[in-house]
């Protein structure tokens, strides 16, 4: 089996099972209780903290661990929301994951906010012209995720933050599809809350983190015994925490440049993905990309539309042949809608349903794009034959 469905999640690295082992077995301790086991828990807890903080450039009291990207977007959209109260006016668009949308559905429905929803160009791409004229005094948040998790679109959040601040807006970005694939500093992009998950970058199912900007204000969604500096009451799921410091340590190393004029992790992946996205373009006449090319796309994905056949028919091919991609957002598996993304990106409905998304590892080789370009050659051929 070939997996290229990274963006969904990705196995749990060897490390972070490693870390997490002795605090799912002997060191079990509550981190909040007082005694020697939970006194070791805590010491745990916080180091891990401090490293994650520290691979964000952010301060280990900014950083609060969570369940997820999800419960992080909901934190970063309606606690900020929620909490700072200067207007309720917030800028997005409708390329944002589910957790966003549905959080800002929530703030529309249930308490009044205005949302003004920035349309984005073919490719996903957000005219920074747009938001300035977007931006209002009673705008009171701006939320834009970092790299599209569709079709790999990176928005100049350090920008946006930017103009957004000039008139007293919060900045939140969904940074789930980025960390690992670029640089991610909280200082360099200048935004107020950031959250990511830890299963996309080999930590396990059920842990995230979320940074908070010091003497920023939020609204916890959880109450009780004021855990996580008041953020997310509840007690600390210490493995996971250190499971998820285990697997940003380990992203480090793909930051390093090897050797003087030699390419990083990065770039190697960015030059296989392009040759694979070459080859399905020269080989497939149907196949078309979505999303940018070059710097404005994640290193991890390359996505397709395929006009005029089934894209779910595709995909079993696909699984006939031991390639296993996805149609989209794992979020939205098991539901016959089109793309919501492709959608806003101007994509006709008929044609954002044929959508495939190949979402690569920093261990994908050249040999492994070269036979799943060739099972998606052999897949669409099939598809066509047996007429769409």
């Amino acid at each position: 089996m070939m997996y290229l469905d990274h963006a969904a999640t990705t196995p749990v690295v060897p490390a972070a099972l490693e870390a997490a082992w002795p605090y799912l077995t002997g060191e079990f301790g509550n981190a909040s209780s007082t005694h020697e086991l939970g006194h070791r828990a805590s010491v745990a807890l916080e180091d891990a903290r401090s490293r994650v903080a520290a691979f964000i450039g952010a301060r280990a009291t900014e950083v609060t661990f969570t369940s997820g990207g999800t419960e992080g977007n909901n934190l970063g959209v309606i606690g900020l929301a929620l909490a700072n109260p200067r207007g309720k006016h917030i800028l997005s668009a409708k390329t944002e994951h589910e957790a966003v949308l549905e959080s800002l559905r929530y703030l529309e429905r249930a308490h009044g906010f205005e949302i003004t929803w920035l349309p984005v160009n073919h490719e996903g791409e957000i005219d920074p012209n747009t938001l300035s004229a977007a931006l209002r005094p009673d705008t009171s948040l701006v939320t834009l995720m970092l790299a599209n998790n569709e079709i790999g679109t990176i928005h100049p959040i350090a920008r946006f933050a930017a103009e957004a601040h000039q008139v007293g807006a919060l900045v939140h970005t969904d940074a789930v599809q980025a960390i690992g694939w670029m640089p991610v500093s909280v200082s360099e992009l200048g935004v107020d809350a950031l959250s990511f998950s830890g299963h996309k970058i080999g930590a396990p199912k059920g842990v995230g983190a979320f940074y908070l900007r010091s003497g920023a204000s939020i609204e916890p969604l959880l109450h009780g015994g004021g855990q996580e500096f008041s953020v997310r009451s509840g007690t600390e799921n210490v493995a996971w925490a250190v499971a998820l410091a285990a697997a940003v340590d380990g992203l480090r190393d793909f930051d390093k440049l090897t050797q003087q004029g030699e390419l990083n992790e990065r770039d190697e992946t960015i030059s296989r993905r392009d040759a694979f996205i070459e080859e399905v373009l020269t080989t497939i006449p149907r196949a078309r990309l979505t999303g940018p090319t070059g710097a404005s796309r994640s290193p991890a994905i390359a996505s397709f539309v395929f006009e005029g056949i089934s894209g779910e028919a595709v995909l079993l091919q696909l699984e006939e042949h031991g390639v296993i991609v996805s149609s989209g957002s794992a979020c939205a598996a098991g539901r016959d809608d089109p793309s919501h993304v492709l959608l806003a990106c101007g994509y006709a409905p008929e044609v954002a349903q044929t959508s495939v998304r190949f979402s690569l590892s920093h261990g994908t080789s050249a040999e492994d794009l070269k036979q799943a370009a060739s099972a998606l050659r052999a897949s669409v051929i099939a598809v066509e034959s047996l007429g769409g």
